[in-house]
């Protein structure tokens, strides 16, 4: 557990009312499948057939219609990251995007609540840049390999041992460490970032392969940090030139946090919203997508004339974020994301300078 959601959980149990205490609780929805259920989800589902089976609709479709109602009455904004299975993304999703993306929507909703369907990080982003919303997670085990291998103390270490260095620090990370950092980035404007100081050296932590993707691109030194995705480190050139190898049709589509050697071998790199508008705009004939599973089958209803080869890898993370879950989150208020003010109020400046950054 990070030091922050420690904070968060003193600060939850000793100073504020919980949200449960402040909005109450709604008793759980019976969840039966009838004639309105079926008619009122009936569209949605017409997003999502590719996906869920006729025969298993009838059990997703009381969840999302209870959600799709309790979060008008929460006056809740659900806010889902492009890595969310396609129940979510497509039938209860209110804002879906990469991490950039939620970061600038986080800044512009009206509602009371945000329920972050992602990872920790991100719920703590949306906090930091909506201190006074209420903003839940569904799951807060829902955690990131990559924001768990640097800490707040890690980076006060790298300042001192390269003084004068700016730091960069990537939004998958937890809020304590973005408290240490001069700015942020995401992996879709991390380039423009470590150039805007107009410097010959940056460090640009804490993703290894980010960082070395990004120093292909750059005249500037980057200096990186030894952190992975679990879910992009596991793609290798290999397993991809034998995709291209039996179907020279195939596009490879990668994203940054994968090896420089995947990325070499792939025809186009981007963040997940790259990679989409890119299939969006190109319409290859068969595309394969370097990077988590369930983005491939949420946009494969946008672009039925592309066919999708899947070497499947999934973020356990991701995957902790499901429709009981939610509703749950819904009707008890939990769990609630705090972060201490100490650190919130630098934290939130290098994630400002990021949303601000002039294109």
């Amino acid at each position: 557990m990070s030091q922050s959601t420690e904070t968060a959980t003193e600060l939850r149990t000793n100073a504020t009312p919980s949200a449960a205490e402040r909005f109450g609780v709604i008793e759980r929805p019976e969840l039966e499948w009838t004639p309105e259920i079926a008619e009122e989800t009936a569209h949605l589902y017409e997003k999502v057939k590719d996906h869920i089976p006729k025969i298993e609709w009838p059990v997703y479709a009381p969840y999302i219609a209870a959600i799709n109602r309790l979060k008008k009455e929460r006056n809740a904004v659900i806010l889902a990251h492009n890595y969310q299975t396609p129940e979510i993304y497509h039938c209860v999703a209110d804002i879906v995007g990469d991490s950039l993306q939620l970061a600038k929507e986080a800044t512009k909703v009206d509602a009371e609540v945000i329920i972050q369907c992602g990872v920790h990080f991100m719920a703590e982003t949306s906090k930091l840049l909506n201190p006074e919303k209420t903003v839940l997670i569904p799951d807060m085990k829902a955690g990131c390999s990559l924001a768990e291998s640097i800490t707040g103390a890690d980076v006060r270490l790298l300042r001192e041992r390269y003084p004068g260095v700016p730091v960069v620090t990537y939004v998958n990370t937890s809020a304590e460490v973005k408290a240490e950092t001069d700015i942020c980035c995401t992996s879709s404007n991390a380039v423009q970032v470590v150039e805007s100081f107009g410097v010959d050296t940056v460090l640009c932590i804490p993703d290894e392969y980010l960082a070395q993707n990004v120093a292909a691109q750059t005249k500037v030194k980057i200096l990186t940090w030894k952190g992975h995705c679990e879910v992009h480190e596991r793609f290798t050139a290999a397993e991809l030139l034998a995709y291209k190898e039996a179907d020279p049709e195939i596009e490879i589509v990668a994203h940054p946090e994968c090896p420089r050697e995947v990325v070499e071998v792939a025809d186009y790199t981007g963040s997940t919203s790259g990679m989409i508008n890119y299939v969006k705009d190109q319409k290859p004939p068969k595309v394969l997508l370097v990077t988590e599973c369930s983005m491939a089958s949420n946009i494969e209803s946008e672009v039925p004339e592309v066919q999708f080869v899947k070497p499947c890898n999934l973020c356990p993370h991701m995957k902790r974020i499901t429709l009981p879950k939610i509703l749950d989150s819904i009707c008890e208020m939990k769990e609630e994301i705090l972060v201490d003010p100490a650190i919130a109020d630098r934290a939130r400046l290098a994630v400002e300078r990021m949303v601000n950054l002039k294109h």
